[in-house]
């Protein structure tokens, strides 16, 4: 595998994962990418970050992905950060010259100590706010608020979360937020 643009201390990356572009891929400190994950994107990873298996990050190398400290995508989520205009606008499909195409790339963010559950789906644009979670088998079409739980197809919020032992456990790592 190449070179990273940076990659921190503790870092698993399993060797049954593909980076399509490790050159425009940074990784912090204590984080893994398991088994199964696909990423074609451009990615920054923060700290204690995890991958989970069978996570794809689609879009290309012009659309990224940021993944902020102590967040997490769990297994079987597909994050869609470029895409294609299904509605006539192009033809369709990677193998089809560029300039038959109408492709959007975007950029995907989680902030600190926000992920999601199993088997989601994110598409373009999607901004996680601190601290917010998407349930397990949900869409995100739309930004979700910091500190809230989001379930459904689409997402819908649910649920505040308690911020409080969170960043008081960050805090006896050595984070201050």
């Amino acid at each position: 595998m190449n070179e990273f643009k940076s990659k921190g201390e503790d870092v698993f990356i399993s060797d049954k994962s593909y980076i399509k572009h490790p050159n425009n891929v940074s990784i912090g400190h204590h984080c893994a990418i398991d088994n199964g994950v696909t990423i074609s994107t451009s990615l920054e990873v923060g700290d204690y970050v995890h991958i989970a298996p069978n996570v794809t990050f689609i879009g290309g190398k012009k659309s990224k992905v940021i993944l902020e400290d102590f967040s997490f995508v769990s297994a079987g989520t597909c994050i869609v950060a470029g895409s294609e205009d299904y509605t006539g606008k192009g033809l369709v499909g990677p193998t089809i010259p560029i300039e038959y195409r109408e492709i959007t790339f975007s950029e995907i963010k989680f902030e600190k100590f926000a992920g999601c559950g199993v088997n989601c789906t994110i598409m373009p644009n999607v901004k996680f706010g601190e601290g917010a979670i998407l349930g397990a088998n949900s869409l995100a079409l739309t930004d979700l608020e910091p500190w809230m739980i989001y379930v459904g197809s689409p997402a819908k919020p649910v649920k505040k979360r308690d911020k409080k032992i969170i960043l008081k456990n960050a805090k006896k790592l050595g984070y201050e937020f």
